[in-house]
Parts: structure tokens; sequence; C-alpha cells
């Protein structure tokens, strides 16, 4: 009836013509986890512009070498001189998400979007177009989706590659595994925001920032797929005071570890060593993520806890009150999930944009955790981070970084 009385007009149809973006298919986590088994249908913003064959676009490219591949080693830098497996081409709508997780193409699909999704979340938390560090010299970033008996993914001047897990198995590739590729993209997009070193990084936390940023990219990446925040909140009952998949993932270092994100570390509490320092500041801002969902969740009546009470909720909160809370949580869970859901996606997003609108404040050379955590601080007072700026830092002096 609508459409009778309210004919289309000509700038209504220009308006439906407008390109959406381009869909593909990611794993928000490995498909070996329960839970995961299915890929989710996600949009590249149109910002990328058309997305061609390869995939391809105006930022970034896939290659597929034919034969085997040696990972970037200074000062080799791209384009791949080798040959190359033909590119992958979209389907006759444009888009990607016809080729599934059987398709040998489909780690090239994968490991685009993945690098493409973190790019644009972190382009929509600084409010800008982030240009890459090793521009003019190379315009577009080269992905390299496998390179076979390889147990190492890494990132550098034009380049991102990826290797697989030993043993080798159908789920082992890098490729697949959007933790390890936001990871990677982390470091591309700190060193283009915040710049690369002009010294040896002495007397600085540069390195160490780094892994903390890589790692929380990585958070803040999955928090963004509708598949891993409902299965969260519907495992835990809303109450991500318990360990769950937002503390776990994959940190391709050396040691092959499984870090974490829910631990007690202070900064007197470890090394000089670059990951195991970046440990307290990562969890610094988790800990400041589950105090702004907590305070949203109990100003909006959804839970019973008040974060104000501590000065760091989930180190200080007794576990029996955990406990308690989480039985409660879970008997109105059903009910308010979708709002338990928009608290947690506000929580994210807030932390997100002072995080990412921090590196605006400083310098490469300079750069210690204590003032990271200064222009985290200022950047969320200045933003939708005000109202809780006072846990903000109590957070931070709880992991003695302030």
């Amino acid at each position: 009836m609508d459409a009778v009385t309210h004919p289309k007009s000509a700038d209504h149809l220009a308006a439906v013509a407008q390109p959406l973006g381009t869909r593909f298919l990611i794993f928000p986590q490995p498909p070996y986890i329960l839970g995961y088994e299915k890929p989710e249908v996600v949009w590249i913003g149109p910002s990328a512009g058309p997305v061609l064959a390869g995939p391809s676009d105006k930022r970034m490219y896939v290659v597929s070498p034919a034969e085997e591949k040696i990972p970037y080693l200074a000062p080799d830098i791209p384009p791949y001189p080798g040959l190359l497996l033909p590119p992958v081409e979209p389907g006759p709508d444009g888009h990607f998400d016809h080729i599934g997780p059987d398709s040998p193409q489909f780690l090239s699909t994968h490991s685009y979007a993945c690098a493409r999704r973190v790019l644009d979340i972190c382009e929509s938390y600084a409010g800008h177009a982030i240009g890459w560090f090793f521009e003019p010299t190379l315009e577009r970033l080269e992905i390299v989706p496998r390179i076979a008996h390889w147990e190492n993914a890494q990132s550098g001047f034009g380049f991102l590659e990826l290797g697989e897990e030993q043993p080798e198995t159908p789920a082992s590739c890098f490729a697949l595994n959007f933790d390890a590729v936001a990871h990677e993209m982390g470091h591309l997009v700190l060193l283009s925001e915040l710049g690369i070193l002009q010294s040896d990084g002495r007397g600085s936390d540069f390195f160490s920032y780094h892994e903390a940023v890589a790692d929380l990219i990585s958070l803040l990446g999955l928090l963004q797929f509708d598949t891993a925040v409902d299965r969260l909140l519907r495992r835990t009952g809303g109450n991500l005071l318990v360990h769950n998949e937002l503390d776990r993932f994959a940190e391709l270092s050396a040691e092959k570890q499984l870090r974490s994100f829910n631990n007690a570390l202070r900064l007197s509490d470890v090394s000089s060593e670059v990951h195991d320092r970046s440990k307290p500041f990562a969890a610094g801002i988790f800990d400041c993520l589950i105090e702004v969902y907590q305070s949203l969740l109990f100003e909006r009546g959804l839970s019973k806890i008040d974060p104000r009470r501590y000065s760091d909720l989930r180190q200080q909160m007794a576990p029996a009150l955990i406990e308690e809370a989480l039985r409660n949580s879970r008997r109105s869970a059903d009910l308010n999930h979708f709002a338990t859901k928009a608290a947690l996606q506000e929580a994210r997003d807030i932390v997100g944009e002072a995080l990412v609108g921090s590196w605006h404040d400083l310098e490469p050379d300079s750069v210690t955790f204590p003032n990271a955590a200064g222009a985290f601080l200022e950047t969320a007072w200045q933003g939708r981070g005000s109202a809780y700026i006072d846990q903000l830092e109590d957070c931070m002096r709880w992991r003695e970084i302030l």
C-alpha cells in the first residue's frame, strides 16, 4: 500500500543503488574451535573501492606464489617477482562469499578479508583514512596467504605473509586464524599512525607497546563479529568476569605460547622481555573494557554489580561474589541478551576509540607505558569515556602503569 501512495523517486532509487560494499566469509576464530566451525558473512566497506580479482583493492592485494616462497628478509621488499597462481575472481555479483572453506582459493579471500576488516575497524576508530608507513615507496600492502612449512607470520615494509602451524592440517594455516592476521595488521596500523623509530628504541617501551596494541586490535576485531559476541554472552550469561575466549588468543612469538589478558600482573611483576613487559598494559586496557561494560550494565539495570565500588573490579571482586553474579545473570540472560550485547558493543567502541585516538599524542622514540596510559585517558576524557575516567585511571594505577 505504501508503494502505491508513495512511489519511489529517482533520488530514492539512486540511494538504493549506492554500493554497500563487498561480501566475504570469515572465521571469527579458527574453525577447529568448537562453535566456530562455520564462517560468518561480513561486508568490506565501500571505502575500499571496487574489490577486484586477487582479491585486491587500492590499499592491498593478495599474491599466491606458484612455487615455494622464502619469507621476506631485509632488504627484500614487495612486489613478489616469482610465478603466481591465477588471482581469485569475484562472482558475477561482484562478491566473494561464494568461495567457501573447501575451495583452495579460500586462503586468499579469507586473509584479504581479515586484513581489510581490521583496517576498516581501525580507520573507523581513528576517524580518518590511515596511510601506510611505507608510502610512497610502495602504494599497497602485499598479502601472501600461505608459505608452506613455515611456522610463523610476519608483517613489515609493504607485506603481510602467513605460514602454518605444525603439524600441518587443513585448518593449520594462519590465514584461517583471524587473531593471527589481526595481530600483524595491528603492527602495520600502529606503525602507520604512530610512526617508526629513528633510534634503537632504548629507554622507550616502543616494542612492548607494539605487542600490547597488536593483541588489543585482535581483541577489538573479534568483538566486531556477531557470532563471536553472541556465543560469548550466551555461554557466560553475560558475565565477563569469568574466564572465556576473550581472554585467550594465539600469540605468534618464538615461545608459541597462549597469552592471556586474564592475569594479575603489574609492571613490577614482569621482565624487560618485550612480550612479557607488554602484558600488564594489555591486561589493563582489557580491565578498562570490562569496567565500562559492567558500568553500562549497572546503569541500565542489567546487573547488581557496581564497578565503582572497586579500583579494579576483575582483580578485587571476591570469587564467591563473581560466581553468585554469574548464577543470577544466567537466569535472565535470554531475556536481556540483546540489551547486554548492546552494552558490550558500546564498551568496545568507547575503549577502541580511546586507544586508537591516543596514538596522535605519542612519539615512537619516547613512548612509554605511563605516557601511553596518559594519552589513552586523555583521549577517553575528551570522548565517550569521560563518564568512566576515574575507573579507567584506577585500572592503570592498579597495574602500576601510572
